[in-house]
């Protein structure tokens, strides 16, 4: 039984996520991906205009004259959310952990998807698989969607991104958009080969999501700190050249998971806790489109 507290929880994102779809939509969503390919349509009577390589031979051997396939364009497009439930996204130095704006971000994609009829799927990952829910339409999936993310706790702490990706490819036969929401902090695998792999199947999508202290820490004295995927503790003198120093390993970290996607030809969009979820994705969903009016 789902208390009130979580109930109410799940319709405040569903009402919050929901009036932002209509920007993201009419930034043209589903003109900047592209359908898993052509499917087969119909048969009809060949012409001096058609290619000759359409040509349905077995069904010119049954009419005696020569008949051509007929396809479309597959538009309906599967859009799968891999979501990062490891320890480190449940941290936050503001009223909103990583957690909370990952859920936001998934749920503000899949209104958008099911808006434009997609089906979308969920994956929710942390060293290990937490729980998968297949593609499917419409608003009571979507709900159902949300509600998984908000109500499960994960059995485990750490975060294995190249496992997760190893598994959708196993479970998506056809071409997905594919939004892998994390921080991307992963100390089990170097995901970029995984990534690789699945971007050349999959149309891979990655979200960054970081928290402001995680960037630059505005704090002095003696701290406290803990590493919440392995538990260990560490003190930690928050002036000066050690300020610097948590910087320039702050920044190396974010760099190395950018890098990763540069390699892998993956699109990063980062967004940070706190601030405007549909201005980064507009501008991603803006820029692709100039790139592929311009192919």
């Amino acid at each position: 039984m789902i208390s009130s507290e979580l109930l109410s929880r799940i319709r405040r994102i569903e009402i919050r996520t929901r009036k932002m779809v209509e920007d993201l939509t009419a930034g043209a969503y589903h003109s900047v991906f592209k359908g898993s390919g052509i499917e087969f349509e119909d048969v009809r009577e060949y012409t001096p205009d058609d290619d000759v390589r359409d040509i349905d031979w077995n069904v010119t051997a049954k009419m005696g004259t020569p008949y051509i396939k007929k396809y479309v364009e597959e538009r309906e497009l599967t859009v799968m959310l891999l979501v990062d439930m490891s320890s480190s996204c449940f941290f936050g130095s503001s009223e909103k952990t990583k957690n909370d704006t990952i859920i936001e971000i998934a749920s503000l994609l899949a209104f958008s998807a099911i808006r434009n009829n997609d089906k979308v799927g969920l994956l929710l990952f942390t060293d290990k698989v937490e729980f998968y829910l297949p593609p499917k339409s419409g608003r009571i999936h979507i709900l159902r969607l949300i509600r998984e993310m908000v109500v499960r706790k994960p059995e485990s702490k750490g975060t294995n991104i190249s496992m997760a990706l190893e598994k959708i490819m196993k479970l998506l036969p056809k071409k997905a958009v594919i939004f892998l929401i994390s921080d991307l902090i992963d100390r089990n695998s170097n995901f970029g080969k995984a990534l690789t792999i699945v971007n050349k199947k999959h149309d891979v999508i990655a979200v960054r999501v970081l928290d402001k202290l995680e960037l630059s820490m505005h704090a002095t004295g003696y701290l406290n700190l803990s590493d919440s995927e392995t538990g260990k503790d560490a003190f930690f003198c928050a002036k000066g050249q050690n300020l610097k120093f948590f910087e320039e390993k702050a920044s190396a970290l974010h760099k190395e998971s950018k890098d990763i996607c540069t390699r892998s030809k993956v699109d990063l969009i980062d967004i940070t806790c706190g601030e405007d979820l549909v201005k980064p994705l507009l501008s991603f969903f803006r820029k692709r489109e100039k790139i592929y009016n311009k192919a």
